[in-house]
């Protein structure tokens, strides 16, 4: 069955509980080298990839739960970037807001489980159960224009995946654990983390799939000149 750019668009969402069904390590790289062509300006495609699966990924896991026992801030690693401004102001705080209240709506934890709350937070680190997943890195001599390139990239890969009736969840929550992440994937250190992206199959009977979060009408943010 064909699927459209359109229907592609309108299917992708980031899931957050995935069934143990494996992906070739084949088909991901497959999905890679067609999302390459992706815009790059000047042809620099600052894009470098790692891809975890199988033996890797188990590997990968045990050493995440050795992290996860520990606290992140006392780890002695340094985030790379500020995944958000350090004061959104509207309607960004508000769109961010209101999609972690729908997704802990559907998850039955409510605000003031906070020990609940982080426990389910800790999943992003286990890929919420992803078989595979791919890590993205930029070289740090890349500024702002690359790191939209990684973007389109990115963007990219997911609506092939989707195509490809894949599941996918993009994660800049890597971003607190550069050092763990560069040295497993034996990263050149002039390599910077971006972010991290879980690769599978969505479990068809989790409620919090069925979260859609919502996108501000075209006139909110569009001026015709």
């Amino acid at each position: 069955m064909t699927v459209s750019v359109s229907e592609a668009m309108a299917g992708r969402k980031s899931i957050r509980s995935f069934t143990d069904q494996p992906v070739e390590t084949a088909r991901i790289l497959e999905m890679l080298e067609k999302a390459a062509r992706a815009p790059s300006g000047g042809n620099l495609q600052p894009w470098r990839v790692a891809v975890l699966n199988g033996e890797t990924m188990t590997r990968f896991r045990a050493l995440m739960e050795t992290r996860l026992s520990e606290d992140p801030r006392e780890s002695g690693e340094t985030p790379q970037y500020r995944v958000y401004p350090p004061k959104l102001k509207e309607p960004y705080r508000t769109s961010r807001y209101e999609v972690g209240e729908a997704m802990y709506a559907l998850l039955g934890i409510s605000r003031d489980h906070r020990q609940k709350r982080l426990e389910w937070f800790s999943n992003n680190y286990r890929f919420f159960g992803a078989p595979a997943a791919i890590f993205c890195f930029v070289d740090r001599i890349m500024g702002p224009p690359q790191w939209s390139d990684l973007g389109m990239f990115l963007q990219s890969f997911m609506l092939l995946a989707q195509e490809a009736g894949i599941a996918t969840c993009p994660q800049e929550c890597w971003a607190v654990y550069p050092e763990t992440v560069s040295d497993f994937c034996q990263m050149d250190p002039e390599l910077m983390l971006f972010c991290g992206m879980a690769i599978g199959y969505a479990d068809p009977s989790a409620p919090v799939n069925r979260l859609v979060t919502n996108r501000e009408p075209v006139e909110n943010w569009t001026k015709i000149v």
